[in-house]
């Protein structure tokens, strides 16, 4: 069967515009629930005191240096404020990823759907979500920092692991090398709907100073909710992907 790009790109939009609500819904948690973990795990604003003027002044230098120039309390702060807003993403990203594929599935079998049940019927597959995500969140950023052709490579080639390993019930290794080869093969048609996700990403950073008018709260809600939203749109292609490879 020939799969071509404009098939897939006609499907997510129909799936997507079909099921807008439930999308927006899992999206408004998901959003709420990577603000809340990251508000809980962020250093506080007593803790915050030990950078004083040393942080804006870094910006001006590397940023290794800085961290070089850094007391060893500013260090682990500095540290906490990393491991907030990674947990943060990784866990929202779990659960977007997992309450998306169930939506994606209840609907192709013709059953009753709502964002709720998608994200009760995800729960068995949240732990090998939240493991793999993480490995694929870890290696991908490692590339990017290498060079970005290899942090591209591996979001091209790792695109499809989270659909085969709730479809196919498989483990985590199992599943990356699946999802490495299928990927490999189908690279027309997955590579550029990855590199306008990225690229999206990237203008949403870009955006993020436009919403410092806003209180912090709101401005970080709505940049989680802007970026979920094209996450969920990239789930949608690769599992109709998956769907009409498998």
């Amino acid at each position: 069967m020939l799969i071509t790009a404009s098939t897939l790109y006609r499907d997510t939009g129909n799936f997507f515009r079909h099921q807008l609500l439930n999308i927006t819904l899992l999206v408004v948690f998901t959003s709420c629930i990577m603000m809340i973990v990251s508000k809980i795990l962020m250093p506080s604003i007593d803790e915050m005191q030990v950078f004083g003027d040393d942080l804006s002044i870094g910006m001006t230098r590397s940023f290794f240096e800085m961290i070089r120039n850094m007391s060893l309390e500013q260090q682990k702060v500095l540290l906490q404020i990393s491991a907030s807003g990674t947990c943060s993403s990784l866990i929202g990203n779990t659960l977007l990823l997992g309450g998306m594929l169930s939506l994606i599935r209840l609907v192709s079998s013709g059953k009753r759907v709502s964002a709720l049940r998608a994200v009760i019927a995800s729960s068995p597959d949240l732990i090998n979500l939240l493991s793999l995500t993480f490995l694929m969140m870890l290696s991908i950023q490692i590339g990017f920092m290498v060079l970005v052709v290899p942090g591209v490579f591996l979001s091209v080639t790792l695109a499809l692991a989270p659909m085969i390993i709730t479809t196919d019930k498989v483990g985590i290794f199992t599943a990356i090398y699946t999802s490495s080869q299928m990927g490999w093969s189908h690279v027309k048609v997955i590579s550029p709907v990855v590199m306008v996700w990225i690229l999206a990403k990237i203008l949403i950073l870009v955006l993020a100073s436009a919403f410092v008018i806003l209180p912090p709260d709101i401005a970080i809600l709505l940049l989680n909710v802007l970026s979920n939203f094209i996450s969920s749109i990239l789930v949608i292609y690769l599992s109709r992907l998956y769907m009409l490879l498998h």
